[in-house]
């Protein structure tokens, strides 16, 4: 088998577990391998030894790569090549060969974590400043849920029950007997795959996450005066929707740009940087990304699940809140402050003592 119509395959076979992006990325990161494959003339993975993954490594190591990178490239590589082992298109065997590179902590942490601290700073100045706006509403389930980009945006207004009255939609939803709701306790929101919003996961993404009686009254308000009401496709009502452009549903470019906005310093107070707020270019629509302080909305669940984390909450449980595996939120998410993880476990210490 070609190493192309191997990883078209692969790709094919995942449509069903894996969102679009996921598998965009999955073909980006095997590209290279693609073209050292066509330069070394190996046009049947029969013939693929570790030896030539080996010099595949070496190759990319030379290009300069960052050891995270290569560690994703790598990493990537070796599932792939576990898919073509179940369908003989590789020797037997040759995936265990496969080393990836591993990444020290430190090479692992993300600087543009988003802090606890600066979080709760923008949730104090927007219940100041911007109190009911859809900015408010969105920071607050990203932060308080920890989820992804796409399952905010994914959110109808069907998918929030905000009181015990919404409860009747999740019995007719999911087929739950009448006596089993009095033990569901509200508010939480449902995030749902659907195929016009799917989530990363797809229906292993789906899930209800428990929110906070403060969060929900601040969606609550945004609902009431300054959601737009407009339908969205196939009668959906989004819970984020946009005055602007043919879909009522806000799109993932505008969400970004509001989280950058948010995350900049000079909204709320003085510049950082001693740039000159008259003139700085991260002030200019569509350039907000350029101040230095701005985060994206990943950094911000980085720092959500980090938050969890310092506050005890162990792996397994915020792995099903914010849909990851328990070993991804060890190794990609997991960033403690030393003080406050030290402060989470004395009540372990307390309850050893009793």
């Amino acid at each position: 088998m070609a190493p192309r119509e191997a990883v078209n395959m692969w790709i094919d076979r995942l449509q069903s577990t894996r969102a679009d992006e996921t598998l965009k990325s999955y073909r980006y990161r095997l590209k290279p391998f693609l073209e050292w494959c066509e330069k070394e003339g190996i046009d049947n993975l029969n013939d693929l030894t570790s030896r030539d993954v080996f010099q595949f490594d070496s190759h990319r190591r030379a290009d300069g790569l960052q050891v995270s990178t290569l560690n994703n490239q790598i990493g990537t590589l070796k599932q792939f090549i576990q898919f073509c082992e179940r369908i003989d298109a590789v020797p037997a065997g040759l995936p265990t060969k496969v080393e990836v590179p591993s990444v020290d902590l430190a090479e692992r942490v993300n600087d543009e974590l988003l802090s606890a601290d600066r979080a709760a700073t923008i949730r104090e100045n927007l219940h100041r400043y911007e109190r009911a706006s859809r900015r408010q509403a969105m920071f607050e389930l990203l932060w308080h849920t920890g989820c992804r980009l796409g399952g905010l945006r994914a959110l109808d207004l069907g998918d929030c029950f905000f009181d015990e009255s919404d409860l009747e939609r999740l019995q007719h939803q999911d087929d739950i007997e009448g006596a089993a709701l009095d033990a569901v306790e509200v508010p939480f929101v449902y995030f749902r795959n659907r195929p016009e919003t799917p989530l990363k996961n797809k229906r292993e993404g789906e899930r209800p996450v428990a929110i906070d009686r403060d969060v929900a009254d601040r969606v609550q308000e945004y609902i009431g005066v300054n959601r737009v009401h407009r339908p969205g496709s196939n009668d959906r009502q989004p819970l984020f929707t946009t005055e602007k452009g043919d879909n009522a549903r806000v799109s993932k470019s505008s969400i970004r740009r509001e989280i950058y906005i948010l995350t900049q310093p000079c909204r709320w107070g003085r510049c950082p940087h001693d740039r000159d707020t008259t003139n700085c270019e991260a002030l200019e629509h569509g350039k907000e990304a350029r101040c230095p302080s701005s985060r994206s909305p990943h950094p911000l669940r980085t720092g959500s699940i980090t938050h969890m984390r310092d506050q005890g909450w162990p792996p397994e449980v915020v792995a099903e809140r914010v849909n990851a595996t328990p070993e991804v939120i060890r190794e990609h998410y997991d960033h403690p402050d030393p003080i406050r993880r030290m402060q989470s476990r004395r009540e372990f210490l307390t309850e050893d003592s009793e």
